[in-house]
């Protein structure tokens, strides 16, 4: 807001403004949109809502760093910077909360940023350099009905806003020890994940970890009678980090590793920690130092979803009615065929580890044993099971893959690295079971061929247009779904999705490639090239039309993973069409 001299509007401005519309229409609200200069900070109303039950107020703070205080150290590089940024996010909410005061209905009174988890990402919500602090939050302007609260505002903005800014945005106001941890746990994490394909390593689980979690929908860890975890010798490995020091702990070598015990004794734990591995962690989460190599991918079956013009025949051929694999298509997969185009398109996107549970696979893709291929000929059978492509993935194109398989020592004959869980607590078994295998001779047929096949990208394209040239509206009601107009991606499958600002953050690159790359002249792999590399240099903002306090790091795969579900898409194989 600029008043008639020229002159910047002031909080002493906003103050009589809002007690100037006090019980006045909700829509008087609008002309407060604009820049408030207050001692010490700025606040930027960029958006405003149109009534108390629509969308909050989209709104920023920007405060010098003459003010701020905050050391360069604390953000002279991105591995420092990221968590700086998510540790000031932290601190906003937290003080937030405490002062928040219900004003009126709706969501009157909300003073709110972006929710966190146990997952440091980096986000849209705070940013810092050597000239300012900027913050992006949501004010719900409060309303009695559908008339202006504008004394409540007033005080919201002009009397609680500075509370927070000096209570949660200055260095000199936070726990500078608390701070530096925060900052020195990202980056040692991000310094192993850089070590990680020196030593031949995929994943690294630190010794003393905390694995388990409190439940299903409780991220945080288990403290009361969870064991540490500790690597056994063989399997052991260090790392010197910048910070801590030598890190010590259990490294898993590229090649195909086994993750096999009995129920109920941490083989999926281990795996869903090793999956979480690709992003870093907050301080006491007990994971900081589970590192991943960050092109790993969770695989699993998933019926019912589309799948597009997806080279699935490595895995199933010769299906009945004469359908294709090479270019497989389906409103509704199967357990298997949805395994085999959830492996295919991993690969297409770049995947290095692929991660798999058989609690969560498809059986008859997993294992065909000898008793079932003396029953069912190979020729009558569709599916090459998994057992019999792994090894080539790895010798013929690099991608390793860790295990979880408790039912069939099949895989012994495959495996290079076998690790067994009792109580929680790893052992390598490999000599015992490469013993039982030469022991117990399987005598299965194998069914993979002499290679593990092609790797054929695909062209992307839109199937159907919009109907007007009005932008697509996104919106994610869960942590499961993007909307996109009028359709919706399901992504209850993709795990390695953390937060809901990751899904923001995709349905509005989708739509960015909709505009953009969706042209029937791009592959897959290069759309996703394209569109990462203009985040990387011009952030996400360069996704929207506003400054988008909400918005999470994502990677290509899960970008890979809601452009793949999008039933508006089609495809052709690449060497169709060439890129441009």
């Amino acid at each position: 807001m600029v008043l008639a001299t020229g002159v910047m509007a002031t909080q002493a401005d906003l103050r009589r403004s809002l007690n100037r519309i006090d019980q006045q229409n909700y829509k008087a609200y609008k002309d407060l949109k604009g820049r408030y200069e207050f001692p010490g900070f700025s606040l930027l109303i960029d958006r405003v809502q149109g009534d108390p039950f629509a969308s909050p107020s989209q709104c920023r703070v920007k405060i010098p760093q003459t003010r701020a205080g905050f050391p360069n150290q604390l953000y002279r590089n991105r591995s420092r910077e990221i968590p700086l940024r998510d540790y000031l996010t932290r601190e906003f909410d937290r003080v937030a909360q405490m002062i928040r005061q219900h004003r009126g209905s709706g969501s009157s009174g909300l003073i709110a940023i972006t929710q966190t988890g146990q997952t440091l990402l980096e986000r849209t919500s705070a940013f810092i350099n050597d000239v300012e602090v900027e913050i992006r939050f949501v004010v719900g302007l409060p309303a009695f009905g559908r008339r202006v609260a504008g004394l409540q505002a007033a005080a919201m903005l002009c009397d609680d806003l500075p509370e927070l800014v000096d209570r949660a945005l200055l260095y000199a106001s936070l726990d500078a020890k608390k701070l530096q941890r925060h900052v020195e746990t990202a980056e040692d994490a991000d310094w192993i994940r850089a070590q990680l394909a020196e030593q031949g390593l995929v994943a690294f689980v630190a010794d003393a970890a905390i694995l388990p979690r409190r439940s299903g929908v409780d991220d945080r860890p288990l403290r009361e009678g969870s064991i540490r975890f500790q690597s056994p010798e063989a399997l052991r490995v260090a790392f010197t980090c910048p910070n801590q020091g030598t890190v010590t702990g259990m490294g898993i070598s590229r090649g195909v590793t086994l993750i096999v015990g009995g129920g109920y004794h941490g083989k999926s734990t281990l795996l869903r920690a090793i999956e979480g591995g690709v992003y870093n962690h907050i301080p006491d989460d007990g994971r900081e130092l589970v590192i991943t190599d960050p092109a790993a991918v969770k695989i699993r079956a998933e019926d019912g979803r589309s799948i597009v013009g997806v080279d699935i025949s490595p895995f199933i051929n010769h299906l009945p009615q004469g359908r294709s694999t090479t270019q497989f298509t389906t409103e509704n997969a199967s357990g298997s065929t949805s395994q085999a185009a959830n492996i295919m398109e991993a690969l297409e996107a770049g995947a290095k580890v692929l991660l798999v549970d058989e609690d969560t696979a498809a059986t008859n893709f997993m294992i065909r044993d000898r008793r079932m291929q003396a029953l069912i000929a190979k020729d009558k059978e569709p599916i090459t099971p998994f057992i019999d492509k792994i090894r080539q993935l790895y010798v013929d194109h690099g991608v390793s893959t860790i295990l979880v398989m408790g039912g069939s020592g099949d895989y012994f004959d495959v495996a290079d690295t076998v690790i067994a869980l009792q109580d929680f607590q790893p052992q390598d078994v490999t000599a015992q079971a490469k013993a039982i295998a030469q022991h117990y001779a399987t005598d299965r047929a194998p069914e993979g061929g002499k290679t593990f096949g092609s790797l054929t990208p695909r062209i992307l394209t839109l199937g159907m247009e919009p109907d007007d040239d009005r932008p697509m509206k996104r919106k994610v009601p869960d942590l499961d779904t993007i909307v996109l107009g009028r359709e919706e991606i399901d992504l209850s499958a993709v795990e390695q999705v953390v937060e809901k600002g990751q899904l923001r953050a995709i349905a509005a690159a989708i739509l960015y490639a909709q505009q953009h790359y969706l042209d029937g002249k791009r592959s897959l792999p290069t759309i996703l090239d394209l569109i990462l590399a203009e985040i990387e240099k011009q952030g996400f903002d360069h996704l929207s039309f506003l400054p988008e306090g909400d918005f999470a790091a994502f990677r290509r795969f899960e970008l890979a993973a809601a452009i793949n579900r999008w039933r508006n898409i089609q495809s052709t194989p690449v060497h169709l069409s060439p890129d441009p």
